[in-house]
Protein backbone atom coordinates (compact mmCIF):
# COMPACT_ATOMS: atom_id res chain seq x y z
CA UNK A 1 0.00 0.00 0.00
CA UNK A 2 3.06 2.27 -0.20
CA UNK A 3 2.66 3.81 3.27
CA UNK A 4 -1.04 4.91 2.97
CA UNK A 5 -4.12 3.72 4.79
CA UNK A 6 -6.87 1.67 3.20
CA UNK A 7 -8.68 4.91 2.32
CA UNK A 8 -5.60 5.99 0.34
CA UNK A 9 -5.31 9.54 1.76
CA UNK A 10 -3.99 9.14 5.33
CA UNK A 11 -0.36 7.93 5.85
CA UNK A 12 -0.13 4.69 7.82
CA UNK A 13 1.59 5.07 11.18
CA UNK A 14 5.24 3.99 11.21
CA UNK A 15 6.03 0.74 12.99
CA UNK A 16 8.13 0.90 16.19
CA UNK A 17 11.09 -0.61 14.30
CA UNK A 18 10.85 1.96 11.49
CA UNK A 19 10.66 4.72 14.12
CA UNK A 20 13.88 3.46 15.73
CA UNK A 21 15.63 3.26 12.36
CA UNK A 22 14.59 6.84 11.52
CA UNK A 23 15.91 8.09 14.87
CA UNK A 24 19.20 6.31 14.33
CA UNK A 25 19.57 7.83 10.85
CA UNK A 26 18.73 11.39 11.99
CA UNK A 27 20.63 11.18 15.28
CA UNK A 28 19.35 11.44 18.84
CA UNK A 29 20.26 15.14 18.99
CA UNK A 30 17.80 15.96 16.22
CA UNK A 31 15.22 13.35 17.16
CA UNK A 32 15.61 12.14 20.76
CA UNK A 33 13.53 9.18 21.96
CA UNK A 34 10.42 10.23 23.81
CA UNK A 35 10.74 10.94 27.57
CA UNK A 36 14.49 10.28 27.65
CA UNK A 37 17.01 12.92 28.81
CA UNK A 38 19.43 14.05 26.09
CA UNK A 39 22.59 12.60 27.65
CA UNK A 40 21.03 9.15 27.94
CA UNK A 41 19.34 9.16 24.53
CA UNK A 42 21.99 7.18 22.57
CA UNK A 43 22.06 4.40 25.17
CA UNK A 44 18.30 4.34 25.35
CA UNK A 45 18.07 4.05 21.55
CA UNK A 46 20.43 1.05 21.51
CA UNK A 47 18.52 -0.60 24.37
CA UNK A 48 15.24 -0.11 22.54
CA UNK A 49 16.75 -1.48 19.33
CA UNK A 50 17.97 -4.58 21.19
CA UNK A 51 14.53 -5.24 22.64
CA UNK A 52 12.87 -4.67 19.28
CA UNK A 53 15.34 -7.05 17.57
CA UNK A 54 14.51 -9.85 20.01
CA UNK A 55 10.81 -9.16 19.53
CA UNK A 56 11.14 -9.27 15.74
CA UNK A 57 13.09 -12.53 15.76
CA UNK A 58 10.73 -14.17 18.20
CA UNK A 59 7.83 -13.26 15.98
CA UNK A 60 9.20 -14.80 12.79
CA UNK A 61 7.37 -17.76 11.42
CA UNK A 62 9.60 -20.74 10.61
CA UNK A 63 10.34 -21.13 6.92
CA UNK A 64 9.63 -24.22 4.90
CA UNK A 65 12.24 -26.88 5.63
CA UNK A 66 14.51 -27.74 2.72
CA UNK A 67 14.40 -31.34 1.58
CA UNK A 68 17.01 -33.54 3.17
CA UNK A 69 19.82 -34.54 0.79
CA UNK A 70 19.87 -38.05 -0.49
CA UNK A 71 22.30 -40.32 1.35
CA UNK A 72 25.81 -40.48 -0.06
CA UNK A 73 26.26 -43.35 -2.52
CA UNK A 74 28.18 -46.40 -1.43
CA UNK A 75 31.73 -46.90 -2.65
CA UNK A 76 32.19 -50.63 -3.34
CA UNK A 77 35.99 -50.49 -3.60
CA UNK A 78 38.13 -52.03 -0.82
CA UNK A 79 39.10 -49.85 2.10
CA UNK A 80 42.52 -48.25 2.25
CA UNK A 81 45.00 -49.99 4.62
CA UNK A 82 45.29 -48.16 7.93
CA UNK A 83 48.94 -47.20 7.46
CA UNK A 84 48.21 -45.85 3.99
CA UNK A 85 45.26 -43.86 5.36
CA UNK A 86 47.54 -42.24 7.94
CA UNK A 87 50.06 -41.49 5.22
CA UNK A 88 47.36 -39.83 3.12
CA UNK A 89 46.37 -37.62 6.04
CA UNK A 90 50.00 -36.54 6.42
CA UNK A 91 50.37 -35.76 2.72
CA UNK A 92 47.15 -33.74 2.68
CA UNK A 93 48.15 -31.81 5.79
CA UNK A 94 51.38 -30.61 4.15
CA UNK A 95 50.09 -27.86 1.83
CA UNK A 96 53.15 -25.62 1.90
CA UNK A 97 54.99 -27.05 -1.11
CA UNK A 98 58.66 -26.55 -1.75
CA UNK A 99 58.63 -22.76 -1.45
CA UNK A 100 61.21 -20.47 -2.91
CA UNK A 101 63.94 -20.69 -0.27
CA UNK A 102 66.33 -23.35 0.92
CA UNK A 103 64.41 -26.61 1.16
CA UNK A 104 66.54 -28.48 3.69
CA UNK A 105 66.90 -32.25 3.73
CA UNK A 106 63.25 -33.15 4.40
CA UNK A 107 61.10 -34.60 1.59
CA UNK A 108 58.63 -32.32 -0.14
CA UNK A 109 55.43 -34.14 0.79
CA UNK A 110 53.02 -32.20 -1.40
CA UNK A 111 55.02 -33.21 -4.48
CA UNK A 112 54.59 -36.88 -3.55
CA UNK A 113 50.80 -36.68 -3.40
CA UNK A 114 50.27 -37.21 -7.17
CA UNK A 115 52.43 -40.35 -7.07
CA UNK A 116 50.61 -41.66 -3.99
CA UNK A 117 47.22 -41.10 -5.66
CA UNK A 118 48.35 -42.89 -8.83
CA UNK A 119 49.47 -45.90 -6.79
CA UNK A 120 46.27 -45.97 -4.71
CA UNK A 121 44.17 -45.83 -7.89
CA UNK A 122 46.23 -48.64 -9.42
CA UNK A 123 45.34 -50.81 -6.40
CA UNK A 124 41.66 -49.82 -6.68
CA UNK A 125 41.24 -48.53 -3.11
CA UNK A 126 38.40 -46.32 -1.90
CA UNK A 127 39.20 -43.01 -0.22
CA UNK A 128 38.49 -42.80 3.53
CA UNK A 129 35.31 -40.71 3.97
CA UNK A 130 36.97 -38.45 6.53
CA UNK A 131 39.72 -37.57 4.03
CA UNK A 132 37.36 -36.41 1.27
CA UNK A 133 37.10 -32.71 2.31
CA UNK A 134 40.90 -32.31 2.47
CA UNK A 135 41.28 -34.25 -0.79
CA UNK A 136 38.79 -31.97 -2.56
CA UNK A 137 40.51 -28.88 -1.14
CA UNK A 138 43.86 -30.11 -2.45
CA UNK A 139 42.39 -30.79 -5.90
CA UNK A 140 40.75 -27.37 -5.89
CA UNK A 141 44.12 -25.69 -5.45
CA UNK A 142 46.03 -27.86 -7.95
CA UNK A 143 44.44 -28.66 -11.28
CA UNK A 144 47.13 -31.26 -12.03
CA UNK A 145 45.82 -33.31 -9.09
CA UNK A 146 42.21 -33.36 -10.19
CA UNK A 147 42.01 -36.43 -12.45
CA UNK A 148 43.77 -38.74 -9.98
CA UNK A 149 42.20 -37.14 -6.88
CA UNK A 150 38.65 -37.39 -8.21
CA UNK A 151 39.18 -40.96 -9.40
CA UNK A 152 40.38 -41.89 -5.91
CA UNK A 153 37.67 -39.90 -4.14
CA UNK A 154 34.97 -41.75 -6.05
CA UNK A 155 31.22 -41.11 -6.12
CA UNK A 156 31.06 -39.61 -2.65
CA UNK A 157 33.22 -36.69 -3.78
CA UNK A 158 30.61 -35.78 -6.38
CA UNK A 159 27.91 -36.07 -3.74
CA UNK A 160 29.83 -33.61 -1.53
CA UNK A 161 30.54 -31.31 -4.47
CA UNK A 162 26.80 -30.81 -5.00
CA UNK A 163 26.52 -29.53 -1.41
CA UNK A 164 29.52 -27.16 -1.35
CA UNK A 165 30.02 -24.44 -4.00
CA UNK A 166 33.78 -24.48 -3.36
CA UNK A 167 33.94 -28.02 -4.74
CA UNK A 168 31.80 -27.55 -7.82
CA UNK A 169 34.91 -27.97 -9.96
CA UNK A 170 34.58 -31.70 -9.27
CA UNK A 171 31.27 -31.77 -11.13
CA UNK A 172 32.79 -29.91 -14.08
CA UNK A 173 35.81 -32.22 -14.12
CA UNK A 174 33.83 -35.44 -13.90
CA UNK A 175 32.62 -37.02 -17.17
CA UNK A 176 29.17 -35.71 -17.92
CA UNK A 177 29.29 -33.33 -14.97
CA UNK A 178 28.91 -36.28 -12.61
CA UNK A 179 25.73 -37.52 -14.28
CA UNK A 180 25.05 -41.21 -14.74
CA UNK A 181 25.30 -42.22 -18.38
CA UNK A 182 22.75 -44.62 -19.86
CA UNK A 183 23.59 -48.15 -20.89
CA UNK A 184 24.94 -47.95 -24.47
CA UNK A 185 22.59 -50.80 -25.36
CA UNK A 186 19.56 -48.69 -24.40
CA UNK A 187 19.05 -46.88 -27.69
CA UNK A 188 16.10 -44.76 -26.54
CA UNK A 189 17.93 -43.51 -23.44
CA UNK A 190 21.07 -42.77 -25.45
CA UNK A 191 19.10 -40.82 -28.06
CA UNK A 192 17.21 -38.88 -25.38
CA UNK A 193 20.37 -37.85 -23.54
CA UNK A 194 22.07 -36.93 -26.81
CA UNK A 195 19.19 -34.69 -27.88
CA UNK A 196 18.24 -33.24 -24.49
CA UNK A 197 21.35 -33.47 -22.27
CA UNK A 198 23.75 -30.76 -21.22
CA UNK A 199 26.87 -30.25 -23.30
CA UNK A 200 29.15 -32.00 -20.77
CA UNK A 201 26.77 -34.95 -20.64
CA UNK A 202 26.73 -35.21 -24.43
CA UNK A 203 30.54 -35.09 -24.65
CA UNK A 204 30.82 -37.81 -22.02
CA UNK A 205 28.17 -39.91 -23.77
CA UNK A 206 29.91 -39.64 -27.13
CA UNK A 207 33.29 -40.53 -25.59
CA UNK A 208 31.82 -43.56 -23.81
CA UNK A 209 30.08 -44.80 -26.95
CA UNK A 210 33.16 -44.20 -29.08
CA UNK A 211 35.31 -46.30 -26.75
CA UNK A 212 32.84 -49.19 -26.95
CA UNK A 213 31.19 -49.01 -30.39
CA UNK A 214 32.87 -46.42 -32.67
CA UNK A 215 30.43 -46.68 -35.61
CA UNK A 216 27.16 -46.00 -33.67
CA UNK A 217 28.88 -43.10 -31.89
CA UNK A 218 29.82 -41.53 -35.22
CA UNK A 219 26.30 -42.06 -36.56
CA UNK A 220 24.86 -40.39 -33.47
CA UNK A 221 27.09 -37.37 -34.04
CA UNK A 222 26.21 -37.25 -37.74
CA UNK A 223 22.48 -37.17 -36.94
CA UNK A 224 22.75 -33.69 -35.33
CA UNK A 225 25.97 -32.40 -36.91
CA UNK A 226 24.31 -29.74 -39.07
CA UNK A 227 22.57 -28.12 -36.09
CA UNK A 228 25.53 -28.06 -33.67
CA UNK A 229 27.45 -24.88 -32.81
CA UNK A 230 30.96 -24.57 -34.28
CA UNK A 231 32.71 -24.81 -30.89
CA UNK A 232 30.62 -27.88 -30.03
CA UNK A 233 31.36 -29.51 -33.38
CA UNK A 234 35.07 -29.10 -32.66
CA UNK A 235 34.80 -30.83 -29.28
CA UNK A 236 32.65 -33.63 -30.64
CA UNK A 237 34.99 -34.16 -33.59
CA UNK A 238 37.94 -34.54 -31.24
CA UNK A 239 36.24 -37.56 -29.65
CA UNK A 240 36.67 -39.46 -32.92
CA UNK A 241 40.39 -39.86 -32.16
CA UNK A 242 39.36 -42.92 -30.14
CA UNK A 243 38.87 -45.84 -32.48
CA UNK A 244 39.77 -43.79 -35.56
CA UNK A 245 39.59 -45.88 -38.75
CA UNK A 246 38.81 -45.77 -42.45
CA UNK A 247 35.12 -46.16 -41.59
CA UNK A 248 35.21 -42.56 -40.33
CA UNK A 249 36.55 -41.23 -43.62
CA UNK A 250 33.22 -40.27 -45.30
CA UNK A 251 32.14 -38.27 -42.27
CA UNK A 252 35.53 -36.57 -41.91
CA UNK A 253 35.67 -35.78 -45.63
CA UNK A 254 32.32 -34.02 -45.20
CA UNK A 255 33.75 -32.08 -42.24
CA UNK A 256 36.52 -30.74 -44.50
CA UNK A 257 33.87 -28.42 -45.95
CA UNK A 258 32.76 -27.13 -42.55
CA UNK A 259 32.19 -23.41 -42.00
CA UNK A 260 34.66 -23.36 -39.09
CA UNK A 261 38.37 -23.26 -39.93
CA UNK A 262 39.23 -25.08 -36.69
CA UNK A 263 36.80 -27.88 -37.50
CA UNK A 264 38.26 -28.22 -40.99
CA UNK A 265 41.81 -28.34 -39.60
CA UNK A 266 40.91 -31.00 -37.04
CA UNK A 267 39.15 -33.12 -39.66
CA UNK A 268 42.21 -32.89 -41.90
CA UNK A 269 44.53 -33.84 -39.05
CA UNK A 270 42.41 -36.91 -38.26
CA UNK A 271 42.27 -37.99 -41.88
CA UNK A 272 46.01 -37.63 -42.31
CA UNK A 273 46.48 -40.05 -39.41
CA UNK A 274 44.32 -42.73 -41.09
CA UNK A 275 46.44 -44.97 -43.32
CA UNK A 276 44.83 -45.34 -46.72
CA UNK A 277 42.59 -42.28 -46.51
CA UNK A 278 41.96 -40.25 -49.65
CA UNK A 279 43.30 -37.11 -47.97
CA UNK A 280 46.53 -38.90 -47.02
CA UNK A 281 46.86 -39.97 -50.67
CA UNK A 282 46.30 -36.40 -51.91
CA UNK A 283 48.86 -35.07 -49.47
CA UNK A 284 51.29 -37.79 -50.55
CA UNK A 285 51.05 -36.67 -54.17
CA UNK A 286 51.59 -33.03 -53.23
CA UNK A 287 54.49 -33.71 -50.86
CA UNK A 288 56.22 -36.11 -53.27
CA UNK A 289 56.14 -33.43 -55.96
CA UNK A 290 58.18 -31.18 -53.68
CA UNK A 291 60.95 -33.57 -52.54
CA UNK A 292 63.25 -35.70 -54.70
CA UNK A 293 66.80 -37.11 -54.89
CA UNK A 294 69.36 -35.43 -57.12
CA UNK A 295 71.88 -38.01 -58.38
CA UNK A 296 73.80 -35.74 -60.74
CA UNK A 297 76.51 -34.81 -58.26
CA UNK A 298 79.25 -36.86 -56.65
CA UNK A 299 76.80 -38.13 -54.02
CA UNK A 300 73.00 -38.25 -53.79
CA UNK A 301 71.32 -35.20 -52.31
CA UNK A 302 67.75 -34.36 -51.39
CA UNK A 303 66.40 -31.38 -53.31
CA UNK A 304 63.29 -29.44 -52.34
CA UNK A 305 60.95 -27.36 -54.48
CA UNK A 306 58.36 -25.78 -52.20
CA UNK A 307 54.82 -25.32 -53.57
CA UNK A 308 54.42 -22.01 -55.44
CA UNK A 309 50.90 -21.39 -54.13
CA UNK A 310 48.27 -22.66 -51.72
CA UNK A 311 45.39 -23.61 -54.01
CA UNK A 312 41.75 -24.14 -52.87
CA UNK A 313 42.23 -27.92 -52.80
CA UNK A 314 45.13 -27.59 -50.38
CA UNK A 315 43.10 -25.27 -48.16
CA UNK A 316 40.17 -27.69 -48.14
CA UNK A 317 42.55 -30.44 -47.02
CA UNK A 318 43.64 -28.42 -44.01
CA UNK A 319 46.63 -26.42 -45.26
CA UNK A 320 46.61 -22.98 -43.62
CA UNK A 321 47.35 -20.41 -46.30
CA UNK A 322 48.61 -17.60 -44.07
CA UNK A 323 51.94 -18.30 -42.32
CA UNK A 324 52.84 -17.08 -38.83
CA UNK A 325 54.73 -13.81 -38.53
CA UNK A 326 58.31 -14.15 -39.67
CA UNK A 327 57.71 -17.37 -41.61
CA UNK A 328 57.94 -17.63 -45.40
CA UNK A 329 54.81 -18.73 -47.23
CA UNK A 330 56.34 -21.49 -49.34
CA UNK A 331 58.25 -23.09 -46.46
CA UNK A 332 55.06 -22.92 -44.36
CA UNK A 333 53.05 -24.74 -47.03
CA UNK A 334 55.81 -27.30 -47.58
CA UNK A 335 55.98 -28.17 -43.90
CA UNK A 336 52.23 -28.80 -43.74
CA UNK A 337 52.26 -31.02 -46.83
CA UNK A 338 55.16 -33.18 -45.62
CA UNK A 339 53.69 -33.43 -42.12
CA UNK A 340 50.35 -34.72 -43.46
CA UNK A 341 51.82 -37.16 -46.00
CA UNK A 342 52.16 -40.84 -45.00
CA UNK A 343 55.77 -41.54 -44.10
CA UNK A 344 55.62 -44.78 -46.07
CA UNK A 345 55.82 -42.92 -49.39
CA UNK A 346 59.38 -41.72 -48.91
CA UNK A 347 61.12 -45.06 -49.39
CA UNK A 348 59.75 -45.34 -52.91
CA UNK A 349 60.19 -41.66 -53.68
CA UNK A 350 63.78 -41.47 -52.43
CA UNK A 351 65.37 -44.53 -54.01
CA UNK A 352 64.16 -47.36 -51.77
CA UNK A 353 66.13 -46.10 -48.80
CA UNK A 354 65.37 -46.83 -45.15
CA UNK A 355 64.37 -43.98 -42.80
CA UNK A 356 67.93 -43.91 -41.38
CA UNK A 357 69.40 -43.61 -44.86
CA UNK A 358 66.93 -40.91 -45.87
CA UNK A 359 67.61 -38.81 -42.78
CA UNK A 360 71.37 -39.07 -43.33
CA UNK A 361 71.17 -37.65 -46.87
CA UNK A 362 72.31 -34.03 -47.27
CA UNK A 363 69.57 -31.55 -48.19
CA UNK A 364 70.27 -28.78 -50.69
CA UNK A 365 69.69 -25.05 -50.26
CA UNK A 366 69.27 -24.97 -46.46
CA UNK A 367 65.98 -26.91 -46.53
CA UNK A 368 67.18 -29.55 -44.07
CA UNK A 369 65.80 -27.96 -40.90
CA UNK A 370 62.37 -27.40 -42.46
CA UNK A 371 62.17 -30.88 -43.99
CA UNK A 372 63.39 -32.76 -40.92
CA UNK A 373 61.07 -30.79 -38.63
CA UNK A 374 58.10 -31.74 -40.83
CA UNK A 375 59.16 -35.40 -40.80
CA UNK A 376 59.36 -35.17 -36.99
CA UNK A 377 55.80 -33.90 -36.75
CA UNK A 378 54.65 -36.63 -39.13
CA UNK A 379 56.41 -39.34 -37.08
CA UNK A 380 54.79 -38.07 -33.88
CA UNK A 381 51.33 -37.82 -35.48
CA UNK A 382 51.57 -41.26 -37.09
CA UNK A 383 53.44 -42.78 -34.12
CA UNK A 384 55.96 -44.32 -36.50
CA UNK A 385 58.67 -46.03 -34.46
CA UNK A 386 61.13 -46.55 -37.33
CA UNK A 387 61.06 -42.91 -38.40
CA UNK A 388 61.17 -41.68 -34.80
CA UNK A 389 64.27 -43.77 -34.19
CA UNK A 390 65.91 -42.50 -37.37
CA UNK A 391 65.17 -38.85 -36.62
CA UNK A 392 66.40 -39.18 -33.05
CA UNK A 393 69.72 -40.53 -34.22
CA UNK A 394 72.39 -41.79 -31.84
CA UNK A 395 72.24 -40.16 -28.39
CA UNK A 396 76.03 -39.77 -28.46
CA UNK A 397 75.97 -37.75 -31.69
CA UNK A 398 77.40 -34.23 -31.25
CA UNK A 399 74.27 -32.55 -32.66
CA UNK A 400 72.06 -34.25 -30.06
CA UNK A 401 73.26 -31.82 -27.41
CA UNK A 402 71.89 -28.64 -28.89
CA UNK A 403 69.74 -27.05 -31.60
CA UNK A 404 70.03 -28.67 -35.00
CA UNK A 405 67.86 -30.17 -37.70
CA UNK A 406 65.98 -31.83 -34.87
CA UNK A 407 65.68 -29.76 -31.69
CA UNK A 408 65.53 -31.12 -28.14
CA UNK A 409 61.82 -30.30 -27.96
CA UNK A 410 61.22 -32.34 -31.12
CA UNK A 411 63.36 -35.17 -29.78
CA UNK A 412 61.27 -35.27 -26.61
CA UNK A 413 58.14 -35.79 -28.72
CA UNK A 414 59.84 -38.44 -30.88
CA UNK A 415 60.83 -40.39 -27.77
CA UNK A 416 57.13 -40.86 -27.01
CA UNK A 417 56.83 -43.20 -30.02
CA UNK A 418 59.46 -45.60 -28.62
CA UNK A 419 58.91 -48.38 -26.10
CA UNK A 420 59.67 -47.30 -22.51
CA UNK A 421 62.85 -49.36 -22.28
CA UNK A 422 64.30 -48.02 -25.52
CA UNK A 423 63.27 -44.50 -24.54
CA UNK A 424 65.08 -44.74 -21.19
CA UNK A 425 68.19 -46.22 -22.82
CA UNK A 426 68.36 -43.37 -25.35
CA UNK A 427 68.06 -40.68 -22.65
CA UNK A 428 70.65 -42.47 -20.50
CA UNK A 429 73.05 -42.42 -23.44
CA UNK A 430 72.31 -38.75 -24.04
CA UNK A 431 73.08 -37.86 -20.42
CA UNK A 432 76.27 -39.92 -20.42
CA UNK A 433 77.52 -37.92 -23.42
CA UNK A 434 76.04 -34.45 -22.94
CA UNK A 435 75.33 -34.20 -19.20
CA UNK A 436 72.21 -32.98 -17.48
CA UNK A 437 72.03 -29.35 -18.57
CA UNK A 438 69.89 -30.18 -21.65
CA UNK A 439 68.21 -33.34 -20.35
CA UNK A 440 65.25 -31.99 -18.39
CA UNK A 441 62.73 -32.16 -21.28
CA UNK A 442 63.90 -35.65 -22.22
CA UNK A 443 63.64 -36.99 -18.67
CA UNK A 444 60.06 -35.74 -18.46
CA UNK A 445 58.87 -38.22 -21.11
CA UNK A 446 60.47 -41.30 -19.51
CA UNK A 447 58.37 -43.88 -17.69
CA UNK A 448 58.28 -43.77 -13.88
CA UNK A 449 60.09 -45.20 -12.02
CA UNK A 450 63.10 -44.68 -14.22
CA UNK A 451 64.73 -47.85 -15.57
CA UNK A 452 67.94 -48.82 -13.79
CA UNK A 453 70.35 -47.63 -16.56
CA UNK A 454 68.67 -44.24 -16.71
CA UNK A 455 68.63 -43.87 -12.93
CA UNK A 456 72.34 -44.71 -12.72
CA UNK A 457 73.10 -42.23 -15.50
CA UNK A 458 71.29 -39.42 -13.67
CA UNK A 459 72.98 -40.14 -10.33
CA UNK A 460 76.41 -40.36 -11.96
CA UNK A 461 75.85 -37.05 -13.77
CA UNK A 462 74.78 -35.36 -10.51
CA UNK A 463 77.89 -36.73 -8.82
CA UNK A 464 80.06 -35.31 -11.63
CA UNK A 465 78.34 -31.91 -11.30
CA UNK A 466 78.97 -31.94 -7.53
CA UNK A 467 82.65 -32.79 -7.97
CA UNK A 468 82.95 -29.94 -10.48
CA UNK A 469 81.94 -27.50 -7.73
CA UNK A 470 78.78 -26.27 -9.45
CA UNK A 471 75.87 -24.95 -7.42
CA UNK A 472 73.08 -27.56 -7.12
CA UNK A 473 70.51 -24.85 -7.92
CA UNK A 474 71.47 -25.24 -11.58
CA UNK A 475 70.22 -28.82 -11.35
CA UNK A 476 67.23 -28.26 -9.07
CA UNK A 477 64.77 -29.27 -11.79
CA UNK A 478 66.54 -32.58 -12.44
CA UNK A 479 66.95 -33.19 -8.70
CA UNK A 480 63.22 -32.64 -8.20
CA UNK A 481 62.48 -35.12 -10.99
CA UNK A 482 64.87 -37.63 -9.41
CA UNK A 483 63.04 -37.36 -6.08
CA UNK A 484 59.78 -38.31 -7.80
CA UNK A 485 61.03 -40.64 -10.56
CA UNK A 486 64.20 -42.43 -9.43
CA UNK A 487 63.58 -46.04 -8.43
CA UNK A 488 63.72 -46.28 -4.60
CA UNK A 489 65.99 -49.32 -5.07
CA UNK A 490 68.69 -46.84 -6.15
CA UNK A 491 68.82 -45.30 -2.67
CA UNK A 492 71.76 -47.48 -1.67
CA UNK A 493 73.89 -45.89 -4.41
CA UNK A 494 73.50 -42.49 -2.72
CA UNK A 495 75.22 -43.48 0.54
CA UNK A 496 78.59 -42.14 -0.58
CA UNK A 497 77.12 -38.76 -1.63
CA UNK A 498 75.57 -37.69 1.67
CA UNK A 499 78.64 -36.17 3.33
CA UNK A 500 79.82 -32.63 2.68
CA UNK A 501 82.67 -32.92 0.15
CA UNK A 502 85.97 -31.11 0.36
CA UNK A 503 85.53 -27.92 -1.65
CA UNK A 504 87.88 -27.15 -4.49
CA UNK A 505 89.49 -23.76 -4.68
CA UNK A 506 87.55 -22.85 -7.79
CA UNK A 507 84.21 -24.20 -6.46
CA UNK A 508 81.26 -21.96 -5.66
CA UNK A 509 81.33 -20.99 -1.96
CA UNK A 510 79.17 -23.28 0.15
CA UNK A 511 78.24 -25.51 -2.80
CA UNK A 512 79.40 -28.67 -1.02
CA UNK A 513 76.97 -28.16 1.85
CA UNK A 514 74.09 -27.55 -0.51
CA UNK A 515 74.94 -30.69 -2.52
CA UNK A 516 75.05 -32.81 0.63
CA UNK A 517 71.69 -31.42 1.70
CA UNK A 518 70.20 -32.11 -1.74
CA UNK A 519 71.42 -35.72 -1.75
CA UNK A 520 70.18 -36.22 1.82
CA UNK A 521 66.75 -35.00 0.73
CA UNK A 522 66.85 -37.31 -2.29
CA UNK A 523 67.75 -40.27 -0.06
CA UNK A 524 64.98 -39.45 2.44
CA UNK A 525 62.44 -39.06 -0.36
CA UNK A 526 63.33 -42.41 -1.94
CA UNK A 527 62.98 -44.15 1.41
CA UNK A 528 59.65 -42.45 1.99
CA UNK A 529 58.41 -43.54 -1.47
CA UNK A 530 59.44 -47.12 -0.67
CA UNK A 531 57.48 -46.97 2.58
CA UNK A 532 54.45 -45.52 0.77
CA UNK A 533 54.51 -48.35 -1.76
CA UNK A 534 54.74 -50.98 1.01
CA UNK A 535 51.79 -49.44 2.87
CA UNK A 536 49.60 -49.66 -0.24
CA UNK A 537 50.34 -53.29 -1.09
CA UNK A 538 47.43 -55.72 -0.68
CA UNK A 539 47.73 -57.47 2.63
CA UNK A 540 49.21 -54.44 4.41
CA UNK A 541 47.79 -53.95 7.94
CA UNK A 542 44.39 -52.31 7.85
Amino acid sequence: MNGTSAAGDVPAPASPWEDLVTTALLGTDRRPPAAVPGGQAPVALLDAAAVATVRRRAGLRPGRAAPRPEPAPLDPRPALPAAAARRLATLLADRSGGGGGRRGSSPDLIELLPQWLAAANAHGYAAPPQALPALLDAARGRTDLRPAALAFAGPRALWLARLNPDWRFALRSAPGGGATLPDPADGDAVRRLWEEGLFAERVALLAALRARTPAPARELLASTWATERAEDRLMFLDSLRTGLSLEDEPFLEQALGDRSRNVRATAAELLSAVPGSALAARMAVRAAACVAVDRTGNSPMVVVEAPPECDPGMERDGVAARPPTGRGERSWWLGQLVEAAPLGIWAGRLGGRTPEQIVSLPVADDWQAELHAAWCRAAVRQRDTAWSRALLGAPSAPEAGGPGAVSLAERAKLLGALEPGERAAWVAGFIATHGLSEAFQLLGVCAVPWAAPLGRSVVDALDIARDAGSYPWSFSGVMGLAERCLDPAEAARLEGLLAVPDEREDASPGAGGYWAEAFQRLMATLRLRAAMAAELRPGAPR
